[in-house]
């Protein structure tokens, strides 16, 4: 969508409708299509996981990228038309980065009227200090900013803390775990914190980054970029993100099926002999449709189920 073309979907400065050409209410229409997906993808992740109950209060934590953005948006607007009542409060941290704008998400949730905090500790001088140049410095940074994050949702009464991580983050995870780390583990949307205290949320879980990055652009979000992760050309996550982006375009519907593969899992056709007895399988003289049998013929391409059955509708 063209700026001139966002910028039409908008009221004049005199409070009057302009006239929209047939290419301007196409995107308008496709606005209107983009953003009813995007809040119905949230709200069934949030209903499947019991993400969300009456009297949470849910921080969501802001970085200033379009996923973030576009959670806090989708949240205020559930927040404003769910059946139950839960409070949100924006935080940012910031890690004094240089050339951080810091004006800016002060400025754009004042405007939006939402409850924030901004957190100023200076992780990049920690971080840059004990990484050595050219090595990633994901894990470090991670790790401080979970404990700050932990410390502000306790002293602002949050019991939910919402990352901004969509569908194509908890592939390309999964992915990651297997290449460099041998285990097949990926990113749950829900799960309780490091402590204990807490419960985290991916309400983004069954978004897509393309529908972000369209949303973004739709809501013209003030962008900052992360000078410390993103200009990082060594990253394995930008690798695998490279390789199933390759995937996407050649074989199309290849990642919604590796996704609805993460909520159909078969432990007995798996090799953890913790998650499934092995070892006291015994026969039973009884035919089972998950033997075998499933060998005999080629797998038929996954149907949309539970995670997928909103996704890109």
């Amino acid at each position: 969508m063209t700026e001139a073309a966002i910028q039409a979907l908008a009221d004049n400065a005199n409070g009057e409708k302009p006239a929209l050409t047939p290419a301007q209410e196409k995107a308008k229409r496709e606005a209107n299509k983009l953003g009813k997906r995007l809040r119905r993808n949230v709200g069934q992740a949030i209903a499947d996981y019991n993400m969300i109950e009456d009297g949470d209060k849910v921080m969501v934590c802001l970085s200033g990228g379009k996923d973030s953005y576009g959670l806090l948006n989708i949240l205020m607007h559930l927040r404003d038309h769910a059946p139950i009542n839960f409070d949100i409060v924006a935080v940012n941290l910031d890690q004094k980065q240089p050339g951080f704008p810091e004006e800016v998400l002060p400025a754009y949730l004042k405007q939006l009227g939402v409850p924030f905090h901004i957190e100023e500790q200076d992780t990049y001088s920690i971080v840059k200090k004990v990484i050595p140049e050219g090595q990633t410095t994901c894990s470090l940074c991670s790790r401080l900013r979970r404990g700050i994050l932990y410390r502000v949702a306790r002293e602002l009464g949050a019991n939910k803390i919402a990352l901004g991580h969509h569908r194509d983050d908890i592939i390309q995870t999964l992915f990651l775990n297997m290449f460099f780390g041998g285990r097949m583990k990926a990113m749950p949307p829900k799960l309780v914190s490091d402590n204990g205290e807490f419960m985290v949320i991916r309400p983004l879980a069954y978004c897509s980054e393309k529908d972000m990055e369209a949303w973004a652009e739709v809501q013209q979000f003030p962008i900052i970029p992360c000078n410390l992760c993103g200009s990082q050309e060594n990253l394995q996550r930008q690798q695998i993100k490279e390789m199933l982006n390759d995937w996407d375009k050649r074989f199309p519907g290849r990642i919604k099926n590796m996704f609805a593969s993460l909520g159909r899992v078969t432990p007995s056709h798996l090799m953890d002999h913790q998650l499934f007895d092995f070892k006291n399988l015994k026969t039973t003289g009884i035919p089972d449709d998950e033997g075998d049998l499933v060998f005999d013929h080629e797998v038929p391409m996954a149907p949309s189920v539970i995670p997928l059955r909103s996704v890109d509708d």
